[in-house]
């Protein structure tokens, strides 16, 4: 009989084997460290899942989703961030950085301060926590990261020749490695090459969206990508929405979550900015979460967290949106 083929019985069966066991019949749960996010997602994301992440340009995307995943392997899971735009040395940066923030509050050392150290060549024989050693944070944060580390897999990508038959095996080489399956991350989906495959952008991007959400049923992982947004949706004062993200309408169909990033000052109701000036301000300071769509809970939540970015970080205690919201907003001098 075909291996992929079962009754009900059997699946009931084997679910009660595993309870029996004290085991989980339902797949897998990582949460994501961030509240209340994980509320709504039912705990965070799940084995078998596809997440994308989607937002304007250098707003937090990949921000975001780093800190996901230094939250999943803080906690002892494993991670692999396949990426397609920033080097390992960039990723590092970050990691430290968000770790003295986390750690030693706003005083605490800054992206800039590390990537000086990092880039310093100054003949000495010191080691990077020794550079940072007379900044707030610095030397503890580098032992921080370095405690999680080996958890944590950077897989530089290449839009040429890294393709889904590449992402792949790189997991199951870590699987192999470590017996664990790690939290997936890519960072771009549109990167992904498609060797011999369609011409069109759409076409592509529906193969690279089914082929990550295959990946993720089949090795029993979540998957999380962040997608890039088409130009119009990238305006100031409009919402970004999912029609907006680029190259498919299978973005909308294909994924078990979908996240959608914007500027609070760009999508909140005009009222809320012409009679409180200073709220306007303050807005620039928070991005609001929208769970797009959650197969697992609820969706069309918007939420609300404060921006870090000079310690490449986002607050992980957010709220729900009490302002009014709109999709888009005219400007008026």
């Amino acid at each position: 009989m075909d291996k992929g083929l079962r009754s009900l019985g059997e699946v009931l069966d084997t679910a009660d084997e595993k309870l029996v066991r004290g085991e989980s019949a339902a797949g897998k749960v990582w949460p994501t460290g961030f509240n209340p996010l994980d509320a709504y997602l039912s705990g965070g994301v799940r084995s078998g899942e596809l997440v994308l992440v989607g937002g304007p340009q250098g707003f937090g995307k990949t921000t975001f989703v780093l800190q996901v995943l230094r939250n999943i392997v803080a906690e002892g899971g494993h991670g692999v961030y396949f990426s397609y735009e920033h080097d390992e040395y960039t990723v590092l940066e970050r990691l430290i950085a968000l770790e003295a923030g986390l750690r030693f509050g706003a005083e605490a050392v800054a992206m800039r301060r590390i990537r000086e150290a990092l880039e310093a060549v100054d003949g000495s024989d010191k080691t990077l926590a020794d550079k940072l050693a007379g900044t707030i944070g610095g030397k503890e944060s580098v032992e921080i990261v370095r405690s999680y580390s080996e958890r944590l897999f950077f897989a530089r990508a290449n839009g040429a020749t890294s393709d889904l038959r590449e992402i792949r095996d790189r997991i199951n080489a870590i699987i192999e490695s470590t017996g664990s399956r790690p939290v997936v991350v890519v960072d771009y989906l549109q990167k992904v090459p498609v060797p011999d495959g369609p011409d069109s952008e759409e076409e592509q991007v529906t193969t690279v969206a089914e082929g990550l959400k295959d990946m993720a049923l089949a090795l029993e992982l979540p998957v999380i990508a962040i997608v890039a947004a088409e130009r119009e949706g990238l305006v100031a004062g409009k919402r970004l929405r999912v029609h907006n993200l680029r190259g498919s309408s299978s973005l909308a169909y294909e994924p078990d979550v979908i996240l959608l990033m914007n500027d609070k000052y760009d999508v909140v109701a005009r009222h809320h900015l012409v009679f409180d000036i200073g709220n306007a301000e303050r807005f620039r300071t928070w991005a609001v979460l929208t769970i797009e769509k959650n197969r697992s809970g609820l969706d069309k939540i918007d939420l609300e967290f404060q921006k870090h970015f000079d310690q490449g970080r986002f607050d992980v205690n957010g709220r729900g949106v009490t302002e009014q919201l709109v999709d888009e907003r005219v400007f008026v001098e």
